[in-house]
């Protein structure tokens, strides 16, 4: 994240700034000194702020997209804004109520988490949202469970040491009991849990060596469904949810403009997004040209990490136009984390909030 100060600035240039900044971050359109002047209750000329204004935009903080227009924020001045001149933004209690009944409805299942987190942002942000995991450097089965079908089928299901879940039913040419499902479960929470992947293939291996060819079919194909887990979990997905949402922003209503960052969002990788999974609480934000990704260089990412516990971390996050409320979404998302912690935690959501949302 670039660190920008402005200290080299006066304090009526910083209320300029910020006026013009929360002016067109409300209304998408170039600011006037005027109009400047009305929003900061500057008792002073509108040339005097034209001339701040023009000081501003040859040190880096505005921009004039026309000759004749006003100024619109620069990521330099964007980034001042944040580190310096956003206020807090307090959820209102409608705010708290949405979030904590979403939360409640859909993060029932850690498996589910992941998606619905997204979801749930997307739609309160109105910015495409993505989530994604780190998990611990070692994951292994913590248990084994089969249970019989048919007589000629049984389910598989296996559990790891973060708590994910995943079943598979197999068909068989032969006959299988339960008793003989029983036996080999405690073979297999006896042999082979608490294996990384490595260690699974060895184990399988030297098993093979010894076991009755028929008793080895159950093994390999229940034992290697736990590898595919393993697998699976290790890939870090991202998930992404809203990507439409783009479209309802002035910045993207341009097919040109909008294809690329869509077709960035829907193939995710994880390596080009700025993740920071950290412990801090509140939230992270990468302005334009701070983003690596070519894609986002003209958009920012507002994203905040929460804890799922098992030594798992997640991440949440918005992707949306330079021209974002920022404290807003911050706030937002940093609840969301907080409560997806302590969900996770299964503890209490956070507390709803007092006041209304005020910037």
């Amino acid at each position: 994240m670039s660190e920008v100060s402005g200290l080299d600035l006066s304090e009526r240039k910083k209320k300029i700034l910020r006026a013009v900044i929360e002016m067109y971050v409300q209304n998408a359109e170039p600011v006037g000194s005027k109009a400047v002047a009305q929003w900061a209750g500057l008792d002073v000329s509108s040339a005097t702020i034209r001339n701040d204004m023009a000081d501003l935009e040859e040190q880096g903080y505005l921009e004039q997209p026309h000759t004749s227009a006003g100024r619109i924020p620069s990521p330099k001045g964007y980034r001042l804004y944040v580190n310096e001149l956003m206020g807090d933004y307090k959820l209102s209690i409608q705010e708290t109520e949405r979030i904590n009944e979403a939360l409640k409805g859909k993060m029932q299942a850690l498996d589910q988490v992941i998606d619905e987190a997204g979801r749930v942002v997307a739609k309160l942000t109105q910015y495409p949202a993505f989530a994604l995991t780190a998990p611990p450097e070692r994951v292994t089965i913590r248990r084994f469970d089969l249970l019989l079908v048919e007589e000629r089928s049984f389910i598989a299901v296996a559990m790891t040491d973060t708590n994910t879940v995943r079943n598979n039913l197999f068909h068989l040419d032969r006959e299988v009991s339960q008793s003989q499902l029983q036996m080999l479960g405690t073979l297999l929470n006896t042999g082979f849990t608490g294996l990384s992947l490595d260690e699974l293939e060895k184990e399988l291996e030297r098993v093979a060596r010894h076991a009755d060819p028929d008793a080895f079919q159950l093994i390999d194909l229940t034992v290697r469904f736990g590898m595919e887990v393993l697998e699976e979990l290790a890939k870090k997905p991202v998930h992404t949810a809203g990507i439409a949402n783009l479209l309802d922003h002035p910045e993207y209503q341009s097919l040109e403009r909008a294809q690329p960052l869509m077709s960035f969002l829907s193939d995710a990788d994880p390596a080009a997004l700025p993740a920071k999974l950290t412990a801090e609480d509140g939230a992270n934000i990468v302005i334009g040209p701070e983003n690596v990704s070519e894609a986002l260089k003209d958009s920012s990412v507002v994203m905040a990490s929460y804890d799922l516990g098992a030594g798992m971390k997640g991440l949440i996050g918005v992707v949306g136009p330079t021209r974002m409320d920022y404290a807003k979404i911050s706030a937002r998302l940093a609840y969301v984390a907080k409560g997806l912690s302590q969900i996770m935690g299964q503890a209490a959501l956070p507390p709803e909030h007092t006041k209304e949302g005020t910037t």
